[in-house]
């Protein structure tokens, strides 16, 4: 082989040293040497013979960059010249096309990653409405949101993260829709942090969030093409991250949690009885273990007389205290439930039912827990999962208010729940308060917010976004 072709090639394995960068050799009919470089398991084999062998198995020996470059069957066929540029081109399992005698290198996209198909999710099922959800393919992602959004406005901007997983993330908003600036804010966020890897989209949920740290999520998370694209045409940033099938969307407002893509697919009536379902399901999750701790050790006079003396007949003879057995029945409950998520299938539907029926039956029998604790945090942890998606803060609430219930009292929940509405009522991010449209007050907003009112009722965007196109539809004339 020509010394020039060689040592190209050689120059490009010295920095690709992998066994799983493959090197295809072959000449054309007519002599003119070539040289295939690409990482085996992300290309499809059969495009490259496609769409780059045999096409050039008619090239002749005088023929330059011009002329092959014709021949080439591809869409996406990019000349490079930097050997940076084309080993950053073969990691993100383009072709490279090295020709004999010629300077450029042809990067030829014959990407095909290993991923699977279009399903629904499997946290945000709906029984009306569209059933498909992300992948881990950011290119299939953004077709399915192409697939909705066809207006020229739609913009994409990709960006690499990550010093050595090279990870694509896609900004999609609307021109003239999304607050001027948002999305460059958004960008500088991310682009701010250096990271080595970014396996999934909670790691840039980490760098664009104002206070990470913070028990309260700062940022929308959506695994449906439906629910993103309408978010983004409310006038929010959406992030799509290669590798992660959960898209991320900002400004993000705590109502955003109890409402559901179903709610925008039934009558309005019915959507708002759900989503008061779901908050005084959320308040009784979190504050039921410690209102039943505080009714039994400071204040039992909350409870009414009929169910105290139940209550007092069940729990005689429990060597526990009120506190110590509730936060026994939690412990046990979160052990639960982590191990059926980590066991294997069968596994944990067979450890679950063991669980639930026989420890849970067994404890209640042999007098160490009260029916009425079971009770409770059954039916507290039911609660929580009205609102999947706020289940670890509700969590991690729901213990911090037994803490204050079994030590201090009535007085205690009462400081701490005026601590969180402070702290919810004075947060914000991107300059949208957290707790909109409630504080400050938006009347506005309150449309789609706890309430449901019918789509007609909502011709303008949320103000609380400040999108420069208020109008979401009108009448036609």
């Amino acid at each position: 082989m020509n010394g020039d072709l060689q040592s190209r090639i050689k120059a490009i394995k010295q920095k690709l040293s992998s066994q799983d960068i493959l090197v295809f050799e072959f000449n054309s009919l007519h002599g003119k040497k070539f040289a295939v470089i690409y990482a085996d398991g992300i290309v499809d084999k059969n495009m490259i013979g496609e769409l780059i062998v045999k096409p050039l198995r008619a090239v002749k020996e005088s023929d330059g960059e011009k002329e092959i470059k014709l021949l080439l069957a591809s869409p996406e066929v990019k000349e490079e010249e930097k050997d940076a540029k084309v080993i950053k081109a073969i990691s993100d399992g383009n072709a490279a096309l090295i020709i004999d005698g010629e300077s450029k290198v042809f990067i030829i996209g014959v990407k095909s990653p290993p991923g699977r198909a279009v399903a629904e999710p499997p946290t945000q099922i709906t029984i009306k409405g569209p059933r498909e959800g992300f992948t881990e393919d950011i290119k299939v992602n953004l077709g399915l949101v192409r697939k909705r959004v066809k207006s020229e406005k739609l913009q994409i901007k990709t960006i690499t993260v990550g010093k050595q997983s090279q990870t694509a993330v896609a900004l999609c908003y609307l021109d003239g829709v999304c607050p001027q600036g948002l999305a460059k804010k958004v960008e500088e966020k991310i682009l701010n942090k250096e990271i080595d890897l970014i396996p999934d989209s909670s790691y840039i949920a980490g760098f664009i969030s104002k206070r990470p740290r913070s028990l309260f999520r700062r940022n929308s998370t959506c695994e449906k093409p439906d629910i993103f694209c309408a978010k983004i045409c409310e006038g929010r940033v959406g992030i799509i991250v290669d590798g992660s099938p959960i898209a991320l969307t900002v400004p993000y407002i705590l109502t955003e949690d109890f409402q559901s893509a179903e709610d925008y697919y039934a009558v309005s009536y019915r959507a708002t009885i759900l989503r008061f379902i779901r908050v005084a399901s959320v308040l009784v999750g979190v504050g039921l273990p410690a209102f039943y701790v505080c009714a039994q050790l400071f204040k039992i006079q909350l409870i009414p007389a009929k169910l105290l003396f139940k209550i007092a007949s069940s729990v005689a003879g429990i060597p526990l205290s009120p506190s110590v057995e509730i936060f026994l029945t939690l412990f046990v409950l979160e052990v639960l439930n982590e191990a059926s998520v980590r066991m294997p299938k069968y596994v944990g539907l067979a450890l679950s039912v063991v669980g639930a029926l026989v420890l849970g039956d067994t404890a209640v029998k042999s007098g160490i827990i009260s029916t009425p604790a079971v009770i409770i945090i059954a039916f507290s942890a039911i609660c929580l999962y009205t609102v999947p998606d706020m289940v670890e803060t509700t969590t991690t609430l729901r213990f911090l208010y037994l803490i204050v219930a079994g030590s201090i009292g009535t007085f205690g929940i009462v400081l701490l729940t005026a601590y969180i509405l402070c702290y919810l009522c004075t947060e914000q991010d991107y300059g949208v308060p957290l707790l909109a449209p409630f504080a400050p007050m938006i009347t506005r907003d309150m449309a789609d917010s706890i309430y449901k009112a019918n789509f007609s009722a909502l011709p303008k965007r949320p103000k609380v976004l400040g999108s420069p196109n208020k109008t979401r539809f009108k009448e036609k004339r």
